[in-house]
């Protein structure tokens, strides 16, 4: 894995959770926090995402199952990190799904509502515990990853992109209510990213034009670190110029 931090910046003292942590997004933004010398709790779902994670990087993550979907589980993530850190100072929330390819006169009630729940409501639940802890604080940075759908759909597409525009207004309210409590809240937009699973989805396509993990990994470092600190409530759109 290249790096891409170039010790830009130092997350020193800082606690880190990335959600879907372990995946292949997240094991750029994982392990780009840890070269900044961050203390970083990744979450994975599945047991098989550890070992990828273990590939890419040297440095270690505290690791921790936690299903998103389940607001008890996002509970006791949430106390898990304060019990053994005592704070969270950054989240960047990576959980998410894509559901596509269908027009909406064929899309199914459950494809519809598992694209509310992994990319609309997993954000709500670990937003909501976080930002408890972090107006105790009055500290902290949120970033989620959002979509570039979530600004403009391309068809065949409306649950996803209807979730990912509604995450983007769901970052607009949790900013305007935390920002005077000294707390960042963003989100990026990417378009498609370069990963392995998603040149297998699609080999045909043009993989230059595709965005890196590694160039999103900066754009988040930079949005986490206090030159950002007069950012908040953003959508940042994070679709290259190809």
């Amino acid at each position: 894995m290249e790096d891409h931090s170039n010790n830009k910046y130092d997350f020193s003292n800082k606690i880190v959770v990335v959600t879907g942590g372990t995946g292949a997004l997240g094991s750029y933004i994982t392990n780009a926090f840890l070269r900044s010398n961050a203390q970083v709790v990744a979450t994975f779902v599945k047991e098989r995402e550890n070992s990828q994670l273990e590939r890419e990087g040297k440095l270690k993550a505290t690791l921790i199952k936690a299903d998103l979907t389940n607001e008890e589980e996002v509970k006791r993530l949430v106390s898990n990190v304060l019990e053994q850190y005592n704070r969270i100072d950054i989240l960047v929330n990576v959980v998410g799904g894509y559901i596509g390819g269908k027009p909406i006169t064929d899309l199914e009630e459950r494809e519809w509502d598992l694209m509310m729940t992994l990319n609309l409501k997993t954000a709500f639940f670990i937003s909501k515990y976080v930002t408890r802890h972090m107006l105790k604080f009055k500290y902290g940075k949120i970033i989620h990853i959002g979509s570039r759908n979530g600004l403009h759909s391309e068809g065949y597409d409306s649950a996803y992109s209807a979730s990912k525009s509604g995450l983007i207004r769901l970052v607009e309210s949790l900013a305007e209510e935390t920002k005077k409590a000294n707390i960042n809240v963003n989100c990026i937009l990417p378009s498609i990213i370069d990963t392995q699973a998603n040149r297998k989805a699609m080999p045909n396509a043009e993989f230059d034009k595709w965005i890196k993990p590694e160039d999103l990994s900066d754009v988040i470092l930079f949005l986490s670190s206090d030159k950002a600190k007069t950012i908040t409530g953003a959508a940042i759109p994070t679709f290259g110029i190809n």
